[in-house]
């Protein structure tokens, strides 16, 4: 009974602290298109630019305002950034598997993030982070290296619909509030790692542990201090793949995932959770 008591005053924390941000910026968001300034990038010439950071270099630091960035469908080879002083951005895609930012960058983990960023007030939709390194048809070529796909540091970022593929530390969901809904996030070691504040909402999460003939960790949180209000919150969510999945290890003392209405495939080990360096904090 303490432990039910205990898991929902968790999710209640996690709950009430994004009603205000999130719950606003989802419901503005639907009708902020129609009146904001419009950037459109496209691989072809019939655009305003034809790689996303030129589009993101061209909008004023300090901004106010939201800005959209369309995204049209094609492989995007560059690493992107959208630096701290550029809040209120909206990248917009054509669908996960249409519009993907894609690099291979593995030499040490900060350096191999494909997507950074580091502004408060950003929304992505409908648009896939690749660090194609360790991506499934080269593992025969490449060892398993730490490489990101995409690094989130900024305070109320929200991302729709949205693909983060790789193998080892796919997403760095690193510090703020952050919202994920609808989106797929793959991989096979600490693939959603961090100390984010953060709600994953009918995401599929997807395993692929058999890539690396062993067994894999789907969450590395890396809550280190008692009074945090970091952790992760899975709702609604599917988890599946091949191979077998820890639910999670402990990267920090303090370490806090939930797990809440969620299907978990059999490809979860019965243990469930690995304590890593928190022993005997467990």
């Amino acid at each position: 009974m303490a432990s039910c008591r205990l898991y929902y005053t968790l999710l209640l924390i996690f709950l009430t602290s994004f009603a205000v941000s999130n719950g606003r910026l989802y419901k503005d968001f639907n009708n902020l298109e129609s009146s904001y300034a419009t950037i459109t990038v496209a691989k072809s010439n019939q655009a305003h630019f034809s790689t996303i950071q030129s589009a993101i270099d061209s909008i004023p630091s300090n901004n106010m305002n939201w800005v959209f960035i369309n995204v049209k469908a094609g492989i995007y080879r560059e690493k992107v950034t959208i630096p701290q002083d550029k809040p209120f951005i909206v990248l917009q895609g054509e669908g996960m598997y249409k519009s993907q930012i894609v690099y291979d960058n593995h030499e040490n983990l900060i350096q191999s993030v494909t997507f950074h960023v580091l502004a408060d007030d950003f929304v992505a939709t409908n648009i896939g982070f690749v660090n194609s390194y360790n991506h499934v048809e080269i593992m025969e070529e490449n060892p398993m290296r730490q490489a990101a796909a995409a690094l989130v540091q900024g305070d109320k970022a929200a991302f729709y619909g949205c693909g983060f593929f790789g193998l080892q530390d796919t997403l760095w969901d690193e510090q703020g509030r952050h919202y994920f809904r609808n989106c797929t996030i793959e991989g096979a070691v600490d693939f959603i790692f961090g100390n984010g504040q953060s709600i994953y909402e009918k995401c599929k999460i997807s395993a692929l542990g058999n890539e690396i003939g062993g067994v894999g960790y789907i969450t590395a949180q890396g809550r280190s201090l008692e009074n945090e209000t970091t952790g992760f919150v899975f709702k609604y969510c599917n988890v599946e793949g091949n191979g077998k999945m820890y639910l999670g290890r402990a990267w920090r003392q303090y370490s806090r995932v939930l797990f809440y209405m969620s299907y978990l495939a059999d490809i979860i080990v019965p243990q469930g959770w690995d304590e890593w360096y928190a022993t005997p904090n467990e």
